[in-house]
């Protein structure tokens, strides 16, 4: 399973950094999903995840090597969905600030419960959401700072296509995601955190 996961990671990456819309988005959509692999690839042995985590990341790391390649405004089948609804922007950026709230909100769980951080699910719920919004609220302070540093340059990564509220409607997406990730996946995370639990006793 995890020699799969690497093999469509790298691939997509490979395709990713082929002729992209330019690098400086590039490199810049794709941070996250480099450092994530130099994360896991450092905690593996000493601290692996579930399964769930680990699909949930690389599902991630694609969303964003997709919208580093394009940048976010440009993703062509996005295109099409903005088309069919009506949408006067390409909203695949929302569907990344989604992501942003989903994966984070499994691995936050899965950290909080594993190192026994907070007692009760109710405890548990609102910290894990209140880590995904800090860590959103981080991201578009960074997006910020890369834009006051780099004028017109950050344009492609910033993809705010003219939408004054793009910064809070980013966050409410992850904000959506991360409360989503723990109503439909809670249990099913719970019976694979007994699983992992059980094959390293």
């Amino acid at each position: 399973m995890k020699t799969i996961g690497l093999v469509v990671y790298f691939s997509v990456l490979a395709w990713s950094v082929i002729a992209p819309h330019d690098y400086f988005t590039w490199f810049l959509e794709s941070a996250p999903a480099l450092i994530a692999l130099i994360v896991i690839v450092a905690t593996v042995r000493r601290f692996p995840l579930t399964t769930l985590a680990y699909g949930l990341i690389l599902i991630h790391c694609v969303i964003l090597f997709l919208g580093a390649h394009y940048t976010y405004a440009e993703v062509n089948t996005f295109h099409l969905v903005r088309d069919f609804f009506g949408w006067q922007r390409n909203n695949y950026d929302k569907l990344g600030h989604f992501a942003q709230g989903f994966v984070p909100a499994i691995v936050a769980r899965e950290i909080l419960i594993r190192n026994s951080v907070v007692n009760g699910r109710g405890w548990l719920n609102l910290f894990v959401v209140s880590i995904c919004l800090a860590f959103s609220a981080l991201y578009e302070m960074f997006e910020w700072g890369v834009a006051v540093a780099t004028g017109n340059s950050a344009e492609n990564f910033l993809g705010t296509q003219g939408y004054i509220w793009d910064t809070q409607s980013d966050m409410a997406m992850a904000l959506l995601g991360a409360i989503l990730a723990l109503i439909i996946l809670s249990k099913f995370h719970d019976r694979q955190l007994q699983d992992l639990a059980s094959s390293q006793n």
